[in-house]
């Protein structure tokens, strides 16, 4: 008998860059094939950039996103949403699209101008998006996304209007096609750099951070900032101060 793996855990049995145009070709030693990685820099990402044709132009334009690693895409779904009356979003049914998550961990000073560099996840996915019709997937999908800045804050929400959802274009890309490339560690010098001495050389680290949040003007007086939201601003190591109001 076959045995029928949870397509949360298929996710993570194909390597990564399974076709030639996600396969890296340059610094290859950077290149991740275990899907883990992929969903370590998806998941620590804040916002992806969508490149896609419009009039015969290519376009980059960034977006919040969410993912559904047991979706109903192979290997996963990467959900990405705008307006109706984006041209992006309209077009990118009908082509290949690629959507990028880029995160920078640290600064690489080298003794050279020609080694500096960064240290880095950064993931690339490929493939052709379907537009999102069902009404359960749509209102799943931007809860996703929504859950992907806050996590906790969905539930806390107002069930989506008609309106909303009408004036609301979902796009579903599947994860299959992609490839993870991370650098980390010292500035790789050449040896005469290292031997002459006398400039300094390492790595300014870098790292997202938040503010204690700050309540709306408008908000009545007595509503407390959830909990869901000082969890979030403390897991991107805010300062324990009092929220603002």
């Amino acid at each position: 008998m076959p045995l029928i793996l949870d397509p949360g855990v298929m996710a993570h049995l194909e390597p990564l860059s399974p076709t030639p145009r996600t396969r890296p070709n340059r610094s290859r030693a950077r290149a991740q094939s275990d899907r883990a990685a992929l969903r370590d820099t998806l998941d620590g990402g804040l916002i992806c950039h969508l490149g896609v044709v419009v009039d015969d132009a290519p376009r980059v334009l960034p977006t919040a996103y969410g993912v559904d690693w047991a979706g109903d895409d192979p290997y996963g779904t990467l959900y990405l949403h705008g307006s109706v009356a984006a041209h992006s979003l309209r077009a990118a049914p009908t082509q290949t699209v690629c959507v990028t998550v880029t995160i920078v961990d640290g600064l690489v000073l080298a003794r050279s101008a020609f080694h500096h560099s960064a240290n880095y996840r950064s993931a690339v996915v490929l493939g052709q998006p379907r537009l999102v019709t069902d009404d359960s997937e749509r209102r799943r999908a931007l809860d996703l996304i929504i859950e992907h800045l806050v996590p906790g804050r969905a539930p806390t929400m107002r069930p989506h209007t008609r309106k909303e959802l009408a004036a609301t274009a979902v796009l579903a890309l599947s994860l299959r096609e992609a490839s993870v490339k991370v650098r980390s560690g010292d500035p790789v010098d050449e040896p005469f750099d290292v031997e002459a001495g006398g400039v300094w050389a390492g790595v300014l680290p870098i790292r997202v951070v938040t503010d204690p949040p700050v309540t709306a003007q408008d908000s009545p007086p007595g509503v407390p900032v959830p909990d869901h939201v000082t969890a979030r601003a403390l897991s991107e190591g805010a300062p324990r101060l009092a929220p603002s109001r």
